[in-house]
Parts: C-alpha cells; structure tokens; sequence
C-alpha cells in the first residue's frame, strides 16, 4: 500500500485529528479566546494586548520560568492577567491552583467581580468552573473544581488555610498587603504548598507601599530585574520613562510632556501610542534564569486617565501632603515609599510654636476633634483644629482626679462641650472625640462614658496593630467601639512632621508635652525572617502626648461636615442673646 493510497490517507488525517493543538503562548490565547463583559472593564469584547503585557503574559505561561516578580502601578491594565492565567491553566494545563490575596473581602469581590463574570464571557471558559467543593461537597464561592484540577482563593489573613493545599501554580496578588502573622510570612506559608511540584509556577503582583519592607520589591531584587524601555521619536533611544523625565510650564499641568534624557527633546503626549507600541523589555540582571521581574509605572499606559497632563494635575493636588504624595509615589510610579526619618527631635517641633492655641483659634480652622488618654489618676486631652490642608495642635488638657470618681469624668464632659469663638464671628464646637478604651482596668467606665453621648461623635477607641485603617466600627456585638490603626498614625504623623509643616503647634503647649510627642521611634524587626516595621518605646519616656495626637487624628476620620459649608457658617456672626431693656432705677428710691 502506496503513501499515496486513499486508505493512507485518510489514516493520517484521522491521526492528525487526534493531535494537540498547538501550544499558544499566554499572550495569543488571550487574544484569542478571552472576552471580557461590559461590567467588568471599559473596553469590552475581545481582548487585545498593549505591547508591554506581552511578554508579562508569555513569562506567565513559559515552562522555563519559575517565578514571575510584578511591581506594577494603576491604570496599567494588569489586573486582567491575574484572571486570564487561571483560565488558562484551567483550560490548557489543569492544575491545583491558589491564588492568594490580602483579605477574605478582596477574595469574594475578586471571585464575584471578576473571575465569574469573564469566565461566562469566554466561551473556552464558560462552565469550566462548577460550585462543587472537594471538601465534603460543599459549595463555596472560593473553592472550585474543573476537571483535572482545582482553584483556591485564600485570604493571607487566615494562614490556617493554607495548610490544606498542595498546589503547583500558585498566584499572589497585591502582596505588599500581607504581614507576618503568628504562623509567619502569609507570602512564605503559600511559597512552601508548592514546594512537592517540581514544575511549579509563583507568580507574585503588587503595587508596593513601604520601601523597607516590601514583599514585591524584595521579590524583584532577586529577580532579572527587567524595566520597559520606549523609542525616542528624536533620537531613536529606548529610555525608562521616569516621573524626573516629566516637564510642564509653570502653573500649567496639562502641558506635561516626555524630555528626553539623552538628546533632551521635549516630546508631546500624541507620541505616546507609538512609543509605546514600539517599547521593549530589557533585563538589567540578565545572569538570572528562571525567575523573571517585571517593574511598570502609569507613565507608559495608555489610558486616557493616565495621560501625562492628568498625572501631573494629580501629582499638583498630592504633593501638599506626606499622606497623598505616598499614594502617588506606590499607585501611579510603582515605587516604594521612602520614610523621611525613624524618630523626631522633640526641640525641633518646639522651636516651630506659634502664637495661638484654645483661647486665640487661628482662622484657618474649620474643625476640632480631641485624642483622650485614661490614666490611673488623670485624663489627658489633646485638642487638634483642623483646617484644610493642615493639623493644628490646639492645647492640651490634664483633669487630675481618680477615674473611678464620677466628678473625673463631669469635668470632661464639661470640657468637651466648651465652644470657642471663631476669628470668622462664628462658634467653633467639639466636633468629635475618640477616648482610649484598651487600658483593660478602665474599659467599663470608658464605654459607660461615651454610650450616651454617641451622637456627639465622643466615641470609645481601641488601638490595634498592623495595617490597618485609621479607624473601623468593631464589628462586637454590643459594644459601639472604634478600632484605631494606630501604626498607620503613627507613620502618617512622623511622615508629616518631618516632611512639612501640616501639623503645627501651640506656643501654650509645655515642654514636656513635645518629650512625649516624641517618645516612639520606627523600627524594623525580622519576624521568621521577614522585616516588619513597628514603633518602639524610648526608654524611659512617657507616650500620653502621643496617644492623644494619633486618637484626634484618628476621631478627624469620622468628622462628615462639608468645609465649604462649614466656613461659611464660621464667617456668620453668631447670634448675639436678645438686649433686655433698660433698668431705670427710681429716684424714690434714692430717698
């Protein structure tokens, strides 16, 4: 029988109908198969790749790679890839897989808002994922089943999770969110799942926080470390785009444009597409196999919102505060903040006083929270007036007298109800207090305390470490508590106090009150071999000063008055009490 027989023939074909398809890189099977839903992104339908996401993807996807480091800014269109490459492992390379993030919020809006939505979009997808859970048959919305593998979204905050799994490809999203916790580095504890697979993928995606201890940027050191470069439309040199090549004439943001560092030609945002289109990636450690690094900031994207006279206006709208600026140095250019100082020197702060205090409110002030501490024998006050951009330390009360004394706790109900006259002609009032409830012995009379003057906004606090927001309703049943993210404060007042001058101070304010306003400096511990930041006593140094600043600046966060309504009011007169008439005494009565 001839190669060229009819029955040959259609061997061979029936043969080659049982080959694979052939392997598509990451890159062309999102091109080609992913969709995405109008309620998931602006742009939907099929998907079609900017050019720096494809060798992102096709990393994801090469065997010859083990880890994939991604330090990534907004507004790059990233987040996409987390999804498609669990698609396409599901579809093309069935394997247990975890994909880790920060909290068990961010796994069922991520499963709800994203995973479901482009999986029933994509028809290679849709009806991949069933309900059914391998544990016990249940169904659970973060744990699924596809046929030769599984997928698991685990929160990092519940580490106890994680010792169930043994997965091959482990995904890691916004990992600069997770600290170490009893059992360790969340980040380590998924590491080690996929330590019996010897064709394991990690990869790990994060816009970064703090330099010091970032997990993405120390991820990335130990990687090949590539950056994306674009051609000069000039000169034809490929250069990283960096907020230092950004220029706008003076009080005009939107002329922002691209100077060119080597032949230093200003170069305008309509050339941007191309540049981008004809970028590249370059290894800058090319001598590193099988663990590829990522490094993008917003300056390369494409989206209208991140056009270069945007960035500028917001960087404009930034910069006036330590707070803000840290926002746009992680979200927009994808770097680790770099904390100004560890400790402040408290003749410094002192030197800076100004004339005015609780008796003589500056002008600029259009709100007044209080921080109270509870000591044994006294409660200590600090008031803060809050104008719009800056924090002024008002004064500072102490009301000596045991706390289990009634009369204690008169006197500071007395005192938070104190008005004070505004320069404007208006009344300034107390417009929220937060007093410490975390003493243990004092806890009670705390809440017996603020229980009845709730709707003053005079609310019980309890400071918690970690990363944590300034301040969150406790979610105990029962009590009506704040939980105060007091190392988040801590750092936001050292930052601002030593960047600037937003937080400025009283000359009534005593010297010993600057001591202890001064009394913690910022520390970096290894825990089970992972840097952790944290705030350490002085020895002997008393801290009351600096309880009190971060509980004001913590009760700032649950004042809801509107500023332009609230220094309109300020700038009325307050009414004046109604003028009796005249008494006219008698001469009779001079008699």
């Amino acid at each position: 029988m001839g190669f060229e027989s009819p029955i040959f023939a259609a061997r061979l074909e029936a043969l080659q109908s049982l080959r694979p398809p052939p392997r598509l890189t990451l890159s062309r099977w999102i091109e080609s198969n992913l969709r995405l839903p109008d309620d998931v992104s602006a742009l939907p339908g099929d998907v079609r790749l900017w050019q720096f996401q494809r060798e992102i993807a096709d990393a994801m996807s090469d065997p010859t790679i083990e880890r994939v480091t991604l330090v990534k800014s907004v507004r790059v269109g990233l987040s996409t890839l987390l999804t498609a490459t669990v698609g396409s492992f599901a579809a093309n390379e069935p394997s247990p897989i975890l994909l880790l993030l920060p909290t068990e919020a961010d796994c069922r809006d991520y499963t709800v808002s994203d995973l479901e939505p482009i999986f029933a979009a994509t028809p290679a997808l849709a009806g991949l994922l069933s309900d059914d859970s391998s544990e016990g048959g249940r169904n659970t919305l973060l744990s699924r089943r596809f046929p030769g593998g599984s997928l698991k979204i685990v929160a990092a905050k519940s580490p106890r999770n994680l010792r169930r799994h043994n997965v091959r490809v482990l995904l890691i999203d916004e990992a600069d969110a997770m600290e170490p916790g009893a059992e360790g580095s969340p980040v380590l504890l998924a590491e080690r799942r996929t330590l019996s697979f010897a064709n394991r993928k990690i990869i790990m995606g994060s816009t970064p926080t703090l330099e010091a201890t970032s997990n993405v940027l120390r991820s990335y050191a130990q990687s090949d470390q590539r950056v994306f470069e674009v051609p000069c439309p000039e000169c034809g040199t490929f250069t990283e785009i960096l907020w230092s090549h950004i220029e706008w004439q003076p009080d005009q943001p939107e002329t922002a444009a691209f100077r060119c560092p080597i032949c230093m030609e200003m170069i305008s945002e309509k050339f941007k597409p191309a540049m981008i289109d004809g970028g590249r990636w370059r290894a800058t450690r090319p001598e590193i196999v099988g663990h590829a690094g990522f490094r993008i900031n917003a300056l390369v994207s494409p989206h209208a919102n991140a056009a270069w006279g945007k960035l500028a206006t917001e960087f404009l709208a930034a910069k006036g505060s330590p707070d803000t600026l840290q926002t746009f140095v992680n979200t927009i250019l994808a770097q680790g903040w770099k904390e100004a100082a560890d400790e402040l020197e408290e003749g410094e702060l002192q030197a800076r006083a100004e004339p005015w205090g609780l008796d003589a409110i500056p002008p600029e002030v259009l709100a007044v929270t209080a921080g109270v501490d509870v000591q044994d024998d006294r409660l200590e006050i600090t008031f803060i007036g809050w104008s719009r951009d800056a924090a002024l330390i008002l004064g500072h009360v102490v009301i000596w007298g045991s706390v289990a004394d009634d009369s204690t706790w008169a006197e500071l109900d007395d005192l938070l109800k104190t008005s004070w006259p505004h320069p404007g002609g208006g009344t300034l009032r107390l417009d929220s207090a937060i007093i410490d409830s975390g003493d243990g012995e004092w806890t009670a009379s705390v809440y017996s305390f603020c229980r009845p003057r709730f709707a003053r906004k005079i609310m019980a606090g309890k400071g918690v470490a970690g990363t944590r927001p300034p301040v969150t309703a406790s979610q105990a049943k029962g009590v009506r508590l704040f939980l105060v993210g007091v190392d988040g404060l801590k750092s936001q007042i050292l930052t601002r106090l030593s960047r600037g001058r937003s937080i400025r101070f009283s000359a009534d304010l005593e010297t010993a009150w600057y001591e202890q306003l001064a009394s913690e400096r910022r520390v970096v511990r290894y825990v089970r071999g992972q840097p952790v930041r944290r705030f350490e006593r002085k020895p002997g140094m008393r801290a009351e000063a600096l309880d009190c600043v971060v509980y004001a600046f913590a009760a700032r966060h649950l004042v809801t008055a509107n500023m332009d309504r609230r220094e309109e009011e300020l700038s009325t007169p307050a009414a004046l009490p109604p003028v009796l008439s005249p008494v006219i005494r008698s001469k009779w009565m001079s008699r």
